[in-house]
């Protein structure tokens, strides 16, 4: 199953994408907030272009796992795009997946510059990555049971 991630800032909305398997997904593009139900539009027409079956929507919780007002704002976003789309959202604690993300780039001695355009698009990544890998570690404990 193809899936989108997004990593939902103020200003712009990281988008990844996984493979055809769900196996391992790769950052996409990033787009500029105009309000959700452009935003909401905009991720449809993607999701179409790439041939897309749901979305992975980043869930920023506080560090102590409760409610920040960047998550309540993720939850609204969710349940939005998946009544715009029609297509099945869920979400998925992307807590430090920004810092993560940046640290591959320093890592990279990648420029300031580029660490700016990239930094979203690689978190949504990261946020995709990690429901990937729940989700097949949860395949797997049903299988072996």
């Amino acid at each position: 199953m193809k899936l989108m991630g997004v990593d939902l800032g103020q200003k712009r909305i990281g988008i990844a994408i996984s493979d055809d398997l769900g196996i391992t997904a790769f950052g996409l593009t990033v787009i500029e907030r105009k309000g959700d139900r452009q935003d909401c539009r905009r991720l449809r027409e993607l999701a179409r272009e790439y041939g897309v079956q749901g979305f992975v929507v980043g869930l920023p919780l506080n560090m102590d796992g409760s409610m920040s007002e960047g998550a309540k704002e993720a939850l609204s976003f969710a349940d939005k795009l998946e009544k715009y789309t029609g297509l099945p959202v869920v979400t998925k604690d992307e807590r430090l997946t920004t810092k993560e993300a940046l640290r591959f780039m320093l890592e990279a001695d990648m420029s300031r510059k580029r660490r700016k355009e990239v930094v979203d698009k690689s978190s949504a990544a990261l946020i995709l990555e990690g429901y990937l890998l729940e989700k097949r570690e949860r395949q797997g404990e049903t299988e072996g049971s």
